[in-house]
């Protein structure tokens, strides 16, 4: 399906699947590569995303990594603010999204920086916490991404039809699915997932995959985040062909090659492939 998101009232086409580039305000996520805590390292790595050939910048100010300690929501506010001031002084018409699991953070984002998407790690939340950011990103009216972390396919359907219903009933429009690799999963139930990522099409939504350098591959292989490039790449080319419309990324020129190198093979694959280009008038 051809699939769209609304980004200041322009409709972004999911027609061909797009990546997403990871830019961390963080001193801590678990791929020491991706931290970034100075404007001028944030503006570099921002121009490194783009000229690359991502179309989103993901900015993300509170590792979610296993074992860490979250930052503070002030803490989180702050670093976010450093990064989308530098980022939009620099890049203006750059797509942003926002990695967050706070509604407060959300709305800051957006109604200060002009944020154009919302990505939530909704898993450390509370209920209460969680329905707050499906009303806050309904009242802001712009796409959100919503991950699960269940452990199976089945929990993952019913967790995904539960609250797209609920988000629905907000007035919420533009959601994307994303199964959370990595969330709530032991390595193998990775993998299930990820050889059933075609069935989560029939909630007629578009999918994000995000694998990049996560333990799913580097644990497997027995290597290291920074040796995990490799694996990455293999996992993005099965995700597309299973129906994946976004790579979320910290190698984003890999990530595009990828994408690119599987569009012309797309009619001589599955069907579940069709989607990676429009079809032919």
């Amino acid at each position: 399906m051809d699939y769209t998101l609304n980004i200041r009232g322009q409709l972004m086409s999911l027609a061909q699947p797009l990546v997403m580039g990871i830019l961390n305000a963080t001193p801590d996520s678990f791929y020491a590569n991706s931290r970034m805590q100075t404007a001028d390292e944030v503006v570099q790595r921002a121009r490194q995303i783009i000229d690359e050939g991502a179309a989103i910048i993901d900015i993300g100010a509170c590792s979610t990594r296993p074992g860490s300690a979250f930052a503070t929501q002030q803490e989180e506010t702050e670093r976010l603010r450093m990064a989308l001031s530098a980022v939009r002084r620099e890049l203006p018409d750059a797509v942003l999204s926002v990695d967050t699991f706070r509604p407060d953070v959300a709305r800051m984002a957006v109604e200060e920086y002009g944020v154009d998407i919302i990505n939530d790690v909704g898993t450390y939340g509370t209920p209460q916490e969680e329905e707050a950011m499906y009303r806050m990103v309904a009242r802001l009216n712009i796409p959100y991404i919503l991950m699960s972390s269940e452990p199976t396919l089945e929990k993952t359907l019913l967790f995904f039809a539960n609250r797209v219903q609920q988000l629905r009933d907000m007035g919420q429009k533009d959601i994307v699915l994303d199964p959370g690799f990595g969330f709530g999963k032991t390595l193998e139930q990775n993998y299930e997932l990820l050889a059933s990522l075609e069935k989560l099409l029939v909630m007629e939504l578009p999918l994000l995959v995000g694998v990049s350098r996560k333990s799913m591959i580097y644990k497997l292989l027995d290597i290291q985040p920074d040796e995990a490039l490799n694996g990455t790449t293999a996992l993005h080319a099965v995700a597309l062909m299973k129906g994946a419309s976004i790579l979320r990324v910290h190698d984003v020129r890999e990530a595009v090659e990828c994408v690119k190198l599987l569009k012309p093979l797309n009619l001589l694959l599955s069907p579940l492939t069709s989607h990676l280009s429009p079809p032919t008038p």
